[in-house]
């Protein structure tokens, strides 16, 4: 099948000003839970940066930021169910309340593994925030602390997610459906 399909042709699903709504929903709700405690954010490479970069001007909160790459997809619409790390925390979090930010929880298999490399840390407290939450994709028992939207069982791209690399810089989520 072939995914490459003009912007055009690309069925918006979550349009920019509704996403920027809830961000900011998100925000207050974060804001609230951790008030008077410093909070680490670790954004997951290369899709959350965005939500990272948008969540991040609306917290009002003392915070740090770091990166953690975990590669699942490769230039696939499914997940290989092989998870590893391509890049690593650059500074400790051991002790320190950490939010995990998440561009999509699907199947559960990157998250489960990505829970167990961050709790081999110690922090203090784990929690995970996910712009886009696949319940019915669900193969593990993990579930997001924050959750921006469900959405059904389609592929999505644009607000940095993508396909191949390719559509991260659409300001809304749309939905990629393969060509024949």
């Amino acid at each position: 099948m072939n995914y490459a399909v003009p912007v055009s042709n690309l069925e918006v699903l979550l349009d920019a000003e509704t996403i920027a709504h809830r961000v900011r929903e998100l925000a207050r709700e974060i804001s609230a839970d951790y008030r008077d405690r410093p909070l680490r954010l670790v954004g997951i490479l290369k899709g959350a940066w965005v939500f990272l970069g948008d969540l991040i001007r609306h917290l009002d909160l003392q915070i740090t930021v770091d990166f953690l790459s975990i590669a699942s997809y490769g230039n696939h619409s499914r997940s290989s169910g092989v998870v590893r790390v391509t890049k690593d925390l650059d500074e400790s979090i051991e002790g320190l309340d950490v939010l995990v930010v998440e561009d999509i929880l699907d199947t559960g298999h990157t998250f489960e593994y990505l829970r167990g490399v961050l709790e081999a840390h110690k922090p203090r407290s784990l929690k995970v925030v996910t712009l886009l939450d696949k319940p019915s994709r669900r193969v593990r028992p993990v579930r997001a602390d924050y959750v921006g939207f469900a959405i059904p069982d389609v592929f999505v791209v644009g607000y940095g997610l993508d396909y191949a690399q390719q559509y991260r810089n659409l300001p809304d989520v749309r939905v990629l459906r393969p060509t024949p």
